[in-house]
């Protein structure tokens, strides 16, 4: 998540600490910044550059903070690359831009431009069909392999299996984005995992990735699903003991008082 204020109209800056000290608490190796959960796409880039600052600044010794830079232009998504590779994050991560329809000559040269504006820091390929409204063609990241060399992988949230199987390329590292396809990932050759889940529920998502006893994260992500997600899964935080609000950036939306109320219920018996 990323932390708001002003009825999300402003960056919160004085809960990333805290927040980036819970989630290394919990056991996990590292954040993805300003993903779909973290509502990047919706930030101006100034806020976006700043937000990256942030959680940079927060980063625990062994902590790794990979920047989603994904953004509708190529010249502004090359802009957000080469500044999280100058203000030193771990990893830059893109998404392909949405709404037009781009080919594969046009999809190679958008992310072989930004695996070059933050070399040699390992650039990722995020991989989200459902957000973005096409898959990005495999032969478009084999070309992006012999391209790039620090094209290091992808994150994968493409469901179900049949999607999710044909991005486990030789060479890359690739990370699981469906909680529900976390086992079956890491058995076909995925190295880890990056859910959106693990903002609100980090040790649950550990223990499901390190097969460890624990509870079934399918009935955490639809009771946080039953609702609008950002501000539940903030809601949620609070409610574990991190100062972040509930503000979310518009046309999300924040929870009405009667979903505050039933969230809380879910919350006290799950």
């Amino acid at each position: 998540m990323t932390p708001l204020a002003g009825a999300g109209e402003l960056l919160d800056e004085d809960a990333f600490d805290p927040l980036v000290g819970f989630l290394e608490s919990a056991g996990l190796d590292g954040l993805l910044a300003l993903g779909t959960t973290g509502e990047g796409i919706l930030l101006s880039g100034a806020e976006r550059r700043r937000a990256a600052e942030l959680f940079v600044a927060a980063r625990p010794d062994e902590f790794a903070v990979a920047v989603h830079c994904g953004a509708q232009t190529t010249r502004e998504t090359v802009e957000l690359a080469a500044h999280s590779a100058d203000l030193g994050a771990d990893a830059v991560a893109v998404i392909g831009p949405p709404y037009f329809a781009l080919d594969d000559r046009a999809l190679l040269e958008h992310f072989s431009a930004a695996a070059q504006a933050c070399e040699p820091l390992p650039f990722y390929v995020y991989e989200f069909a459902a957000r973005i409204g096409y898959a990005v063609p495999v032969v478009v990241l084999e070309r992006l392999r012999d391209r790039s060399p620090n094209f290091a992988g992808l994150k994968v949230s493409d469901r179900p299996w049949e999607r999710f199987e044909p991005y486990l390329l030789e060479g890359l590292d690739v990370f699981v984005g469906p909680e529900s396809l976390i086992r079956r990932g890491l058995a076909g050759g995925a190295v880890g995992v990056v859910s959106g889940l693990a903002t609100a529920f980090p040790g649950e998502v550990v223990a499901a990735f390190r097969g460890l006893p624990g509870p079934d994260l399918g009935p955490l992500r639809e009771g946080l699903e039953q609702f609008p997600f950002h501000s539940a899964a903030k809601r949620v935080l609070g409610r574990r003991g991190v100062p972040i609000r509930e503000d979310v950036r518009a046309p999300l939306r924040e929870l009405t008082e009667d979903e505050r109320q039933a969230l809380d219920r879910w919350l006290g018996s799950s």
